[in-house]
């Protein structure tokens, strides 16, 4: 592998419920016309939750649970079960599984990781997104259908990294999880036009590699 090869997340299960148990329905909180709920496991986090936001744009679907499991994909409670549980909610089947084929579709082509290192010890997610749907809205309090940028490194190359985004353009902090996290990396969501988010994730990017390489440096 070479340094800025793309890393791939697979789906690990994925699930349909046409008619959720009303005792199950009433703990994820649904609303009475969501009857429909589908489920997904994956090996990677982050590339699931911007997945699962994409679904909120290709179908009647709200996103009622996603949450990361600790210690990340490789210390699994099972072999389905990888590093986060996402559920989808829709009024029927139908919209539900058109919601679980998009997030699945774009967690399998779009949502890449890169590594940072020739030997992919270090990887990072430098993820733009055009168009926020209602699930990273509301997550981080802005407007639907804004434009983010999704980033996240192990914490010494994002911590510095995301300095450096900040610095190089006119993005601001919307979400931000500082490790530790359950998978140990830090995450953050930079708002601003399509310009400066762009300029953003390339400044973080630049910067995760070169810590990468140069990671004593004082």
């Amino acid at each position: 592998m070479a340094i800025l090869d793309p890393i791939y997340a697979s789906p690990l299960s994925v699930q349909l419920i046409p008619r959720v148990d009303q005792n199950l329905a009433g703990r994820l909180n649904l609303r009475p016309e969501q009857h429909s709920i589908g489920l997904i496991t994956a090996d990677n986090d982050d590339a699931t939750y911007v997945s699962i936001d994409h679904a909120t744009k290709m179908a009647d679907v709200e996103v009622v649970y996603a949450r990361s499991f600790y210690a990340g994909a490789r210390h699994s409670s099972g072999l389905l079960s990888g590093e986060i549980l996402a559920i989808l909610a829709g009024p029927n089947p139908e919209e539900v599984s058109a919601g679980l084929a998009a997030a699945v579709e774009y967690l399998k082509n779009d949502a890449l990781w890169y590594a940072a290192n020739a030997d992919a010890t270090i990887m990072f997610f430098p993820h733009l997104i055009s168009q926020t749907g209602s699930y990273l809205s509301k997550i981080s309090n802005i407007p639907p259908g804004s434009p983010v940028a999704y980033l996240v490194a192990p914490p010494m190359e994002g911590i510095v990294a995301l300095d450096k985004a900040l610095k190089a353009a006119a993005v601001s902090i919307a979400s931000l999880t500082m490790p530790p996290s359950e998978t140990n990396y830090m995450g953050v969501i930079l708002t601003g036009d399509q310009p400066a988010c762009k300029a953003a994730a390339m400044a973080f990017q630049d910067m995760v590699l070169e810590v990468a390489s140069k990671p004593m440096k004082y």
